[in-house]
């Protein structure tokens, strides 16, 4: 994905930051707890193509994170 791309594209809903998940292959909105696809390279920028994000994927990721205790 284009660093210049990702840097302007924003949220359709509540225009915050997307988050690049290169594994996945789509846009996060942490905010909004949707996932837009990327499909050939293109970002999918509309609500009803997003996909909901499971509770794991908005947390933060952090070491502390692993295995709690």
């Amino acid at each position: 994905m284009d660093k210049e791309l990702l840097a302007m594209l924003v949220c359709p809903l509540c225009k915050g930051k997307l988050k690049y998940d290169r594994e996945a292959q789509e846009l996060h909105c942490l905010y909004d707890g949707l996932a837009y696809p990327i499909r050939d390279g293109i970002p999918v920028m509309l609500p009803e193509e997003a996909r909901q994000l499971d509770v794991d994927e908005k947390l933060p990721t952090s070491p502390g994170r692993m295995g709690g205790a």
